[in-house]
């Protein structure tokens, strides 16, 4: 099977939300971002039980008769965000029921009726997208559509953005695409551009690779995002060490009260 991604441009998307729409309508997910939070016009917040795709909306400052991807200025910028499915998952490493599986294109699924709820998850994902439902019990994020992979279809959210936002296909493709798309772009006077592709990360790349302007932090993207289990080894040999020092401590202190 080819092993397949998302390549998400920021500066083509016009922040319309088609793509949050077509996942929940797809997906059969709950509505949300009902109530006004005052953050631009940003209702859904972040990606989490409830919001698989999400459109983040950048203010940098408005400068007068200049749009948003004017060389010249960086004033508003929309990205849509979405589950990174990493290629060393630290939810898949966290979940001890083997709910959490790598499909064979490359993505992280969650199986719903494996799931028990514990959340072990939740902290493990490095750029907080999988998020548990209260209500429900379970932890939920985007599940790739798998089940528009096996029929031959693209996945709901790039079938449906109007500007090719949102690009899906082969990985190493997309990569190619992206660096090209870069170089336009930079001909063009956008010296901010880059590429989010952490593949020098403990994650080790990731099948969801993002074109930004300026800091990728501010569209929550990490620039070092680290899978926990990499500090197993540190905390063991640190639980050594300190179990070591007891037991000399314990026999110190016995070896020492008999000769007294």
């Amino acid at each position: 099977m080819t092993v397949t991604a998302f390549l998400t441009d920021s500066t083509l998307c016009i922040g319309c939300k088609a793509c949050e729409v077509a996942c929940k309508e797809w997906n059969q997910v709950p509505g949300d971002g009902f109530i006004w939070s005052g953050n631009s016009y940003d209702n859904t917040g972040a990606l989490g039980h409830s919001t698989w795709r999400h459109v983040k909306f950048v203010e940098n400052g408005v400068t007068p008769g200049l749009g948003g991807n004017s060389p010249e200025a960086f004033s508003w910028g929309f990205s849509s965000d979405v589950c990174k499915h990493c290629e060393n998952a630290g939810c898949l490493e966290a979940c001890p029921t083997g709910a959490i599986v790598r499909t064979e294109f490359g993505g992280v699924f969650v199986q719903p009726d494996v799931c028990n709820g514990c959340g072990y998850c939740v902290v493990a994902c490095p750029f907080g997208v999988i998020e548990k439902d209260e209500q429900d019990g379970r932890a939920f994020k985007c599940t790739f559509c798998y089940d528009r992979q096996r029929d031959g279809l693209h996945p709901a959210c790039a079938s449906v953005c109007p500007t090719e936002s949102i690009k899906f296909g082969n990985l190493d493709d997309l990569r190619a695409e992206a660096h090209g798309r870069i170089e336009k772009l930079k001909s063009m006077g956008f010296d901010d551009v880059q590429l989010y592709d952490p593949v020098d990360s403990s994650v080790a790349g990731t099948h969801a690779i993002f074109i930004v302007r300026g800091d990728p932090g501010t569209y929550n993207m990490p620039p070092k995002p680290e899978v926990p289990t990499i500090y197993l080894r540190k905390g063991w040999t640190s639980a050594a060490i300190a179990s070591g020092l007891m037991l000399a401590a314990t026999l110190f202190a016995f070896l020492g009260g008999r000769r007294a």
